[in-house]
């Protein structure tokens, strides 16, 4: 029950946490407003508006930076995380997304010929990020971990 407490008082990992929450929710209403659809997917999905990636990693590393320095051990560690998962989520998960838009258009056209494929087939799309979208999530993070740092 201790490991629990001190989790739950560990500013780092609140950081860290509310990051991913409100950049998953923020995503959520933007994805509502714009197509005036509400996807529950959206909510834990990848991709979109901002980053929750680059939020959480962002939340992450500038709370430990305050919290150790950024001479330290620690914030070097969480910074060139969080500078890998942006630059992997601008780039292999953004093009991953766009050959499985590909592969889905390519699919309706068999679709369309008679060929038999179930909709369960089809790839997800929403998995990496605008340069754009990864700058948003990585200034929420870093506003997020100031405030929480500073309660």
């Amino acid at each position: 029950m201790d490991f629990i407490t001190e989790l739950l008082q560990n500013q780092i990992f609140i950081s860290a946490v509310l990051g991913w929450l409100v950049a998953q929710v923020l995503k959520t209403l933007i994805h509502l407003i714009i197509t005036k659809q509400f996807l529950m997917e959206r909510m834990v999905g990848g991709g979109g508006m901002p980053s929750s990636h680059s939020a959480t990693v962002c939340a992450l590393a500038t709370s430990v930076g305050i919290k150790y320095g950024g001479g330290s051990f620690e914030f070097a560690v969480t910074a060139m995380v969080a500078i890998i998962v942006m630059y992997d989520a601008m780039g292999v998960r953004r093009e991953t997304g766009k050959q499985g838009r590909v592969l889905n258009e390519m699919m309706e056209v068999l679709m369309n010929m008679g060929k038999q494929i179930s909709v369960e087939e089809r790839l997800k799309e929403f998995v990496g990020h605008t340069p754009l979208q990864v700058l948003m999530g990585a200034i929420l993070g870093i506003i997020i971990a100031a405030i929480v740092m500073n309660i």
